[in-house]
């Protein structure tokens, strides 16, 4: 029995003039027709050749007055699952490609179909006759001789969006020819982003915008609205009739809905198209007197003090996204390496890098007080202890436990959060932040970890920097406001493609690289410069760091700002676990050969930093000491030995384990994550470029 029959004779001549085409369906006979066409695709889906044909069948038998349009979507969906057979004649394939591009396909797969049939490699039985395989492809032979355009507007004839939209359309139509620069209609509109790079010749009706509404701005007609989704930093402008229910309700901050068409624009200056409203839902709404977010100039100081709101901005935005990309990157090149991601834990029993700056754990009791002030807290006892046997820290480091699992699985790598309880109020020190670690076995020398560390920051800035997130924060907007903008709190345009330049470019010439003894001796020569004396003892200062990173990383092409290696440093500075460096001629690598600096056996470690102008340090690793009777050594002239009658070194004696049994060569690196998109994005403070930062004296959500 037909879906559309109905027990009246009234009915049944209706739904005769329904398959006939002359009256069109009505909603209810339109959502049978799509209940029956989503079996059909359903069973594309699962590679069910057989059920398909039924339910193609009784598809085109539920509602013939859209089977021109259903065919077209047929074909659509047989295109993209012809692609996944991996059909062998090679021509066929380009001509499919050449004609898609082209934004029309005009197919002959049948032989092709049945040449694979016979192979197997279809999910068709064999031995399936040529005849029941062309009934397969279309029962009217369609997908032989009919030209068809992706995308075709089949939502535009039936006027509603189905329940459940198959992969096949898009949620916008049109009545024109798809252009060639239209969205794939495999996936629907949703973005502003996609919107505004969405430039159909004519207007598409019937298309969905969602987002919030960053201004709103009346005129005699109409009302402009910029709605925003955090896609992009460019808003969409949408022209809503001044008279239209729910205008009201288009206020800053409002999360709105809203349906119209997508037409060529006459008003906006920066956007080929803008969307001309027919309908408003508000979702969300927001009074704008009190929201906090408003369109004039707020400073970033003032938007840390509310960071659950501060994403909805446009710049901040698009640091998240740049966030998200350079993860996205990062483990695509790890990957490509064979390093294999971890996760160490945070909760530790002891402090890696040893300068006692770390938070301890605590378990905080009902009858416990949280207010720091002893004389306001009650009795209770201290579970610190109790809890784990002992007391634990919010890890500074996971290089530890990264070169445990580096002595089982091989290559690994991780980026996670590490927390320093440190004082510092500058720039680039935050309480909480994330590190990029890596270990690698079996290394000998030093140069193999510059090297990683060299290519892995040159090739995923590469894959960054094309993304739209790393486009807009290098691009400058020029506002016709005399009043401040947020884009003077960032570094300039040209600074910022200067670092970019310097991170991607590729010679036969790697990085600089200078020793620290040369480093000393290079800036006791401009001393006159510095409030610190430089000295062999105390290290490098961030005016040092700041300077070597200027001097010798602009020396390459077009003014670029390479980054640069500061390498073997003075033992007594640098932490328990780095490797003595053989002797004092060996250069590793180095840019200018032995180091001139009294260096004398021992004196230093191999170790480097990757220095790059105003942020200094971001990366820094070493060679790990991989023998057990010299790092006991070390960790007792530094004193990590337990204070008690138990022997032991603090917490650390798992660590010797690794030494005592089928212990290697190994070194690795840790990278500040944070600090890494600040210079890149041209952030000046690395707390603007953390969705929620924490730093000495504030933790607000």
């Amino acid at each position: 029995m037909a879906l559309f029959s109905r027990s009246t004779s009234a009915d049944d001549k209706r739904a005769e003039e329904v398959r006939t085409g002359a009256v069109a369906p009505d909603r209810s006979e339109r959502k049978k027709c799509w209940e029956a066409r989503d079996s059909y695709f359903a069973c594309l889906d699962r590679s069910n050749i057989i059920d398909a044909v039924k339910e193609d069948k009784a598809a085109r038998k539920a509602c013939p007055a859209e089977n021109e349009l259903f065919e077209r979507d047929c074909a659509t969906a047989w295109v993209k699952y012809f692609k996944q057979w991996r059909v062998a004649d090679i021509q066929k394939k380009a001509r499919i490609a050449q004609l898609e591009a082209e934004g029309a396909v005009k197919m002959d797969v049948t032989t092709s179909f049945t040449e694979n049939t016979s192979a197997g490699t279809t999910g068709v039985p064999k031995g399936t006759s040529r005849e029941d395989i062309q009934d397969m492809l279309s029962s009217r032979r369609n997908l032989e001789t009919m030209a068809f355009r992706p995308g075709a507007a089949l939502y535009s004839r039936l006027r509603f969006t189905p329940p459940n939209p198959r992969s096949f359309s898009s949620s916008c139509t049109t009545r024109s020819s798809v252009p060639t620069n239209a969205l794939p209609s495999a996936r629907p509109v949703r973005t502003v982003a996609q919107f505004l790079e969405w430039k159909p010749e004519a207007e598409a009706t019937d298309v969905i915008v969602n987002g919030y509404v960053r201004s709103a701005r009346t005129m005699k007609a109409d009302v402009f609205v910029h709605i925003g989704d955090g896609s992009t930093r460019k808003p969409l402008q949408a022209l809503v009739p001044r008279h239209m229910n729910g205008r009201s309700g288009l206020r800053v901050g409002a999360a709105v809905r809203l349906q119209g068409s997508w037409i060529p624009s006459k008003y906006a200056t920066d956007q080929s198209h803008e969307l001309k409203v027919d309908r408003v839902d508000i979702l969300g709404a927001s009074d704008s007197s009190t929201y906090p977010i408003q369109k004039k100039y707020q400073t970033p100081e003032y938007l840390r003090t509310i960071p659950h709101l501060r994403s909805r901005t446009p710049l901040n935005a698009a640091i998240l996204r740049l966030r998200s990309d350079a993860v996205n990157a990062l483990t695509r090149f790890f990957s490509s390496r064979d390093f294999t991601q971890t996760h160490p834990p945070i909760v530790t029993s002891s402090d890696c890098e040893g300068g006692g700056e770390v938070f301890n754990v605590s378990v905080q009791t009902p009858n416990s007080s949280t207010d720091d002030a002893p004389e306001k807290k009650r009795g209770t006892k201290n579970t610190t202890d109790t809890f784990f046997r002992g007391p634990r820290y919010l890890t500074v480091s996971t290089q530890l436990h990264l070169e445990a699992l580096a002595q089982s699985v091989g290559n690994v790598w991780t980026l996670s959060p590490t927390f320093r309880a440190e004082r510092s109020d500058t720039s680039r020190h935050m309480s909480e932040f994330y590190m990029l670690e890596a270990e690698m076995p079996f290394v000998d020398e030093m140069n193999d970890v510059l090297e990683l560390v060299e290519d892995m920051l040159r090739e995923v800035t590469t894959d960054m920097y094309r993304a739209r997130a790393a486009t807009e924060l290098r691009e400058r907007r020029v506002s016709s406001s005399a009043s401040r903008t947020a884009e003077d709190d960032l570094v300039s345009a040209d600074e910022v493609e200067r670092r970019w330049a310097g991170m991607m470019h590729r010679s036969s010439a790697r990085w600089p690289r200078i020793r620290y003894g040369d480093a000393i001796t290079l800036l006791q020569a401009e001393e006159h410069r510095f409030e610190h004396k430089p000295t062999w003892e105390d290290g490098l200062h961030s005016e040092h760091e700041k300077y070597l990173a200027t001097t010798l990383g602009s020396t390459g092409e077009n003014g670029m700002y390479q980054p640069v290696f500061v390498t073997h440093y003075p033992r007594d500075i640098k932490a328990f676990y780095m490797r003595p460096t053989a002797t004092s001629a060996q250069t590793a690598g180095t840019r200018d050969g032995p180091s001139s600096g009294a260096n004398e056996r021992g004196a230093t470690v191999d170790c480097f930093d990757l220095l790059v102008p105003d942020l200094c340090e971001i990366a820094g690793g070493s060679m790990r000491e991989h023998r057990l009777a010299e790092l006991q050594e070390a960790m007792q002239a530094r004193g990590m030995v337990n204070s008690s009658a138990t022997p032991g070194f603090n917490g650390l004696d798992w660590y010797l384990d690794l030494r005592r049994w089928g212990s290697c060569p190994h070194g690795g690196f840790g990278l500040g994550f944070d600090r890494l998109l600040s210079y890149l994005a041209g952030v000046p403070n690395t707390r603007d470029v953390v969705a929620f930062p924490r730093w000495h004296g504030r933790c607000d959500c």
